[in-house]
């Protein structure tokens, strides 16, 4: 991992609607990992994320990409520079899944990369195992299918920052586990990728990094064994949760302590 961060950001605070979102929040991106951002409902995730790629304009505070403030920046470089796959993958036409993921090369056209702008769709298509789709209009595609096309556009951008808003929220097992193995392969080529997680189990097998918000500010952050602590996420999630080591991936499982189960005398060895 590089000692020079991408993203550098400094006390950043938003408020909508006489709410807080953002309390002051510091937060470092670096080359070569995986930072996962997790939190209850409401605890800002999605909002730090939109700032830090400049969609939404914080009230106080500073981002800085590759040493250049954010609003520095022009539109064609940042695109260049970071993709981002929001939560709701809206598109308003018919495209196909292949248009879509060709949205993501975009950025490149009139430069020598545009040469690879087919190459690089194919790549992104099949390593999301969406080839099958690439005729298929997008509007028609489930939730899952429409996250893994977006995901798909999100690698064929080939950026040097993955910004990603809860990118498995629709997909089943099979599939959140391929776009975070995928994730975690571009960081570990020196890509930074940040991501929005609401499974903590997940982001204990797929973080380098977990950043951990409550109520808008960063109430921990560091390796998955010093944040997934059962008293600090009791804190914050304010519900009973047992934190295990998996006894075969010898990764951290966070699991609810569930009372009716507990009631019925099931063996703990059969909830595990």
């Amino acid at each position: 991992m590089s000692d020079s961060p991408i993203v550098h950001a400094r006390g950043l605070n938003l408020s909508l609607g006489g709410r807080k979102i953002l309390a002051n929040v510091d937060i470092d991106l670096f080359p070569g990992e995986v930072v996962a951002l997790v939190g209850p409902n409401g605890a800002g995730k999605s909002t730090l994320l939109s700032a830090l790629c400049g969609d939404t304009d914080v009230d106080s505070g500073s981002i800085q990409i590759n040493g250049l403030d954010l609003k520095q920046w022009k539109v064609g470089a940042l695109a260049r520079t970071r993709s981002v796959q929001m939560q709701d993958a809206r598109v308003s036409f018919a495209f196909t899944a292949t248009d879509v993921v060709r949205m993501g090369r975009a950025p490149w056209a009139g430069s020598v990369h545009e040469d690879r702008d087919e190459t690089v769709i194919a790549e992104a298509l099949e390593l999301t195992e969406t080839a099958t789709m690439a005729g298929r209009s997008f509007p028609t595609l489930s939730g899952g299918e429409k996250a893994r096309v977006s995901f798909a556009r999100a690698l064929a951008q080939e950026t040097q920052l993955i910004m990603l808003d809860e990118p498995t929220a629709a997909m089943d097992i099979r599939y959140q586990e391929l776009v975070l193995t995928e994730t975690m392969a571009r960081a570990r080529a020196g890509v930074s990728a940040v991501v929005v997680l609401h499974d903590l189990s997940l982001a204990a097998a797929y973080a380098d990094r977990i950043v951990l918000l409550s109520a808008g500010s960063i109430r921990a952050v560091g390796t998955p064994v010093e944040v997934l602590r059962p008293d600090i996420l009791e804190e914050v999630y304010r519900y009973p949760v047992a934190v295990i080591e998996h006894p075969e991936s010898g990764g951290l499982a966070v699991m609810p302590i569930r009372q009716h189960l507990r009631s019925r005398n099931i063996p703990q060895e059969e909830l595990v």
